[in-house]
């Protein structure tokens, strides 16, 4: 195999799994290890990947967090069959908290029927639960402009008066090593501390969060459950660190 085309292979596994190991890219590629490290060594130098011990992992690219308007639009059938296997799991009288996102924003519709009560920290979602008629609580505190959540010291404070049966969150990363994660330190504070008040949690995450990683720690992998669609072959190692909700196992 020709060096660039053993370079994009590299790229194209960390860019599915995010980790590889040298002895996997000897057995795959079926290259010398001294060969192996010379091609990990030289993306380095390309600034295309990280070396680590033993291999290498994808390098982390900035993140530029998307409009609430521009979320709701993003895969919007993979969010509304997430939605669904979130609401089988809400009982009767339960007081739940329904984080801001566009994932949770489609379970609001299918809750209409159903005697609870919502504290949520999302603003169109305060909205939307009130044009179902349904009992709900918005949190107060600053409004980040382009998702319309609040987040703040005084939306943790108040979230720390509550207690929930169960949360759903929405995030941005869903990483076997990094864990949970998300852009906003602010808002990364208010998502821990509705884990901390919350009997159960579940993280809505289409396909697409997985191996994402972005800057503030929300929780640990195995803290919290994950609702999802699918589960490739790719993403294996999430379903051997936390529980996966999908339409199989439902």
């Amino acid at each position: 195999m020709l060096t660039e085309d053993r370079y994009a292979y590299i790229l194209k596994v960390l860019n599915e799994k995010n980790t590889i190991t040298v002895q996997e890219l000897i057995d795959q590629l079926n290259h010398s290890e001294s060969t192996i490290r010379r091609d990990l060594t030289e993306l380095e130098n390309q600034d295309r990947l990280v070396r680590i011990h033993g291999g290498a992992r994808r390098k982390r690219q900035p993140t530029d967090e998307a409009s609430m308007e521009d979320k709701t639009v993003k895969n919007t059938h993979e969010k509304q069959a997430i939605a669904r296997k979130a609401i089988a799991l809400i009982e009767e009288h339960e007081v739940v908290f329904l984080d801001a996102g566009s994932t949770t924003y489609e379970m609001i519709p299918l809750l209409a029927d159903k005697d609870i009560t919502v504290v949520t920290n999302g603003v169109p979602h305060a909205a939307r639960l009130a044009d179902y008629q349904i009992e709900a609580i918005l949190i107060g505190g600053r409004i980040k402009k382009r998702t319309k959540a609040v987040i703040g010291s005084v939306a943790a404070d108040q979230l720390g008066e509550y207690h929930f049966t169960k949360a759903f969150l929405g995030m941005n990363g869903v990483d076997p090593e990094a864990g949970f994660t998300t852009p906003d330190v602010e808002e990364a504070a208010v998502k821990k501390k509705a884990i901390r008040q919350s009997n159960a949690t579940y993280v809505l995450a289409d396909p697409t969060k997985f191996n994402e990683v972005t800057f503030a720690k929300v929780a640990d992998i195995d803290d919290c459950a994950v609702i999802t669609t699918s589960l490739a072959e790719e993403h294996r190692t999430v379903a051997e660190l936390t529980k996966v909700v999908t339409p199989n196992n439902l």
